[in-house]
């Protein structure tokens, strides 16, 4: 790519000189045609580098991966339907589309049609999330959530790359007051919610998209087991 931008320069200059005319922007237009095939060859090559990387990077997480924390996570999502619980899923930014993802998966359907489990993410209502961030501060928009819905019984999933977003730590705090079990999904070590979670599904990584990556493939796979699990049916794999 910057060899590209190089010649776009070197290009537009030399066109300059020989034309005497012809603006920089011109004869820039007229360099990006001459090296259009390359620079789509530039970033064709740097896109497939940054690929085949990420996928190495997903297989080393893999092999590090503490599958047992995961299956307790599942034994605990079969316990907390079988007890008529909730799960209620927080988490901010691209954590926040991962927690509205993987209720929606849960409450409307993975592979097939069958009953909605109770399922939710806390951060849907924006009135209530701007009133609380506003009125109160924004570390405590899931904790008073927490208060209010959930009980013994319930789910509480917190998501967070760091393992360190203060409003998931709170309401984490909330639900161990309250007796609802936890489970987080962090990046490598857990940081704080580790000593707070029940149930701790670390990617072992520390690379923001690469644990954004692994949190929403572990949590297809949950969906899928507990889909195939609760409800006898299962997807014949090629």
């Amino acid at each position: 790519a910057g060899l590209a931008v190089i010649l776009l320069f070197l290009d537009a200059v030399w066109y300059r000189a020989r034309s005497g005319k012809r603006s920089y922007v011109v004869n820039a237009v007229i360099a990006v045609q001459k090296y259009r095939f390359l620079i789509h060859q530039l970033v064709a090559r740097d896109f497939k580098t940054k690929y085949k990387r990420s996928i190495e990077l997903e297989r080393e997480i893999l092999s590090h991966l503490d599958v047992e924390q995961i299956n307790a996570a599942l034994n605990l999502l079969d316990e907390t339907r079988l007890k008529k619980g909730r799960i209620y899923i927080c988490g901010n930014g691209g954590s926040a589309a991962d927690a509205q993802h993987l209720s929606a998966e849960l409450s409307g359907r993975f592979y097939f049609d069958r009953k909605p489990l109770a399922a939710e993410a806390l951060h849907v209502n924006t009135s209530y999330m701007t009133a609380v961030a506003n009125d109160y501060s924004f570390e405590l928009v899931f904790a008073r959530e927490v208060e209010a819905f959930c009980k013994k019984g319930d789910v509480l999933v917190g998501i967070s790359t760091s393992g360190n977003s203060k409003n998931v730590i709170r309401a984490f705090e909330t639900a161990k007051a309250k007796g609802v079990t936890t489970i987080a999904m962090t990046g490598k070590g857990g940081g704080n919610m580790a000593s707070l979670s029940d149930i701790l599904i670390a990617i072992p990584s520390n690379d923001t998209p690469r644990i954004q990556e692994s949190h929403i493939m572990a949590g297809h796979i949950i969906c899928q087991i507990v889909e195939e699990e609760l409800f006898g049916q299962k997807l014949r794999e090629e």
